[in-house]
Order: C-alpha cells, then sequence, then structure tokens
C-alpha cells in the first residue's frame, strides 16, 4: 500500500513546482530585459517583457488548474512581477528619456506605484483576482512602457508620429499609469475560450484573432493593444459612474406622475377644542334605527 502511494506523492509534488518554474521564467525574462537595455537593444528588451507578461498569465492559470496555489506561490509572484514590470520598464525608459538632471524621479515613482499596487493586490484580493482587477494590472503598464520602443521603430510611427514630444509624453504616461494602479478602477479578467454559447464562440474568436495579431505584426498590436485596453477601462468606469448620477425623474418637474394627487394626513388634534378631542362612542346599528 506504501509502494503505491509513492509515485502519487511524487507526481504531486512535480505539479506543484511547475506553477514556481513559470515564475522563474518570468524572472529570468524581467531580468534579461534590463540587461538588454543596458546594451542598448530596446527592441529585445521590450519583448522579453512581453515574455514575461505570457508567464506571468500562465503560471496563475497552471496553478489554479492543478489546484497547487499556495501563499508562498502568491507572493513570489508579486516578488517577480515587481522586477518584470516595475524595474525592467522603469529601466527602459530612464535609459532612453530620464538619464539627465533629476528627471528619474518619474521612473522611480513609477516603480513605487507597481510596488504598492502589488502589495495591495495580496491583502484585497488574495494574490488573486476574482471577477475583477481593483486598478490596473501592473503586466500592463510594463508592456506599454517596454513596447514603445518597438513600436516606434514602425513605418506608421516614423512618417505620423515621429515629430510629436515623447520623452514628454512618456513622462505624463509614467503619471497617469502609476495613478492607474492605485486607483480602484475595475478592469476585467483575460477571458477564457468557451464554446458552449454564442457569446463563449465570439469571445474565443475574438481571443484567436489577437493571438493571430500578435504573433503576425507584434510591433504594430502591442502597444496600441494595451493602451486601448487601459483607456477602456478608464473611460468604462467614468461612464458608468455617470450612468450611477442620474436621477430617476427630472429633479425641476413639479408635477406628479400620472395626474396623481399627493395626499397629506393633517393632524388637527391640538387645534381641536377640548369636548371634540374625546374619544366618540360608537354608535350601534340597532340603536342607530330606534332613534329615527
Amino acid at each position: 500500500m506504501i509502494d503505491r502511494m509513492r509515485p502519487t506523492r511524487r507526481l504531486q509534488g512535480g505539479i506543484i513546482i511547475l506553477p514556481s518554474a513559470f515564475t522563474m521564467a518570468n524572472l529570468f525574462f524581467g531580468f534579461y530585459a534590463i540587461v538588454a537595455a543596458n546594451r542598448g537593444d530596446f527592441a529585445w528588451a521590450g519583448w522579453f517583457i512581453v515574455w514575461a507578461g505570457v508567464m506571468d498569465l500562465f503560471d496563475g492559470r497552471i496553478a489554479r488548474f492543478t489546484r497547487t496555489g499556495s501563499a508562498f506561490g502568491g507572493e513570489l509572484d508579486s516578488l517577480v512581477d515587481a522586477i518584470s514590470f516595475g524595474v525592467a520598464p522603469a529601466f527602459i525608459m530612464y535609459t532612453l528619456y530620464f538619464s539627465d538632471g533629476y528627471s528619474w524621479v518619474l521612473p522611480l515613482g513609477y516603480v513605487m506605484a507597481v510596488v504598492l499596487r502589488l502589495a495591495r493586490f495580496n491583502i484585497e484580493q488574495g494574490g488573486e483576482a476574482k471577477r475583477n482587477f481593483h486598478g490596473l494590472p501592473s503586466p500592463t503598464p510594463g508592456m506599454i512602457l517596454a513596447t514603445f520602443y518597438p513600436f516606434s521603430q514602425t513605418a506608421f510611427f516614423e512618417t505620423y508620429l515621429a515629430a510629436m514630444p515623447w520623452p514628454r509624453i512618456m513622462g505624463i504616461l509614467l503619471i497617469v499609469l502609476g495613478a492607474l494602479m492605485l486607483s480602484h478602477i475595475p478592469y476585467g479578467l483575460v477571458p477564457k475560450l468557451s464554446f458552449k454559447t454564442p457569446k463563449g464562440v465570439l469571445v474565443s474568436l475574438w481571443l484567436f484573432g489577437n493571438l493571430i495579431a500578435a504573433i503576425m505584426v507584434p510591433a504594430y498590436y502591442f502597444f496600441p493593444m494595451l493602451l486601448g485596453y487601459t483607456a477602456w477601462g478608464l473611460f468604462g468606469s467614468v461612464i458608468h459612474g455617470l450612468l450611477e448620477r442620474l436621477p430617476d425623474r427630472d429633479p425641476l418637474e413639479d408635477t406628479l406622475d400620472d395626474g396623481a394627487v399627493e395626499v397629506r394626513p393633517v393632524d388637527y388634534g391640538d387645534l381641536a377644542p377640548e369636548e371634540f378631542r374625546r374619544p366618540m362612542t360608537p354608535i350601534h346599528p340597532d340603536d342607530a334605527e330606534s332613534e329615527t
């Protein structure tokens, strides 16, 4: 009986190690993105952070699928995310635009926002988002900053966008992304594949379309798509908040609906003479007839 249980325990131990292996792969890509940026290879630095995001997506799903999630795995994932989506993208931005004077404070502020966002995520959502992310998830801004350089090397960017003041724009973007991470704006999770319902089929086709675009034209896909996801959550939250504040009816309208008459009970007890305040004895029907 004991010999039969040994393979199961070994298999379970191997399954537990699997999510952590993806987390370590996330760390590898994040750290090597810093190495590539230090060598001046900003394009590969951006793609390494994208691969770190892919590893981050898989480690959580594998942990949930194998039911091997743990507090240790959640804390390890947050520590690695702070490097891959905090320090590495900030170092790319520092090397490209913010290495002069005190402008390095902007990348530092972004890293601080990432660390605070991850700490809050572990406390509020237990290291796993249930229905929505509270605030922009850290992999999204990390990949936005990382994939800007590959997008800036496209023909479209050089033709239509190259003349814009990008150092100033990226400085503002660092501040906005940090604020969105620390906000409570709900951001949706990555939807799951499903072919059981028409809606699930449409969502699955949409996911496959995004996957094909990411593989075929990654330089054109990641930066605009991730910016669109960020803006969609922000504008959706603003519109939803405005709709919740709308009154059910016009507050300036004095008339009642459907011509109804408002009835208000009036108590004249304190104004009536004392003899009318005494309770009256009800008259029995037989007595009333006899009096007539």
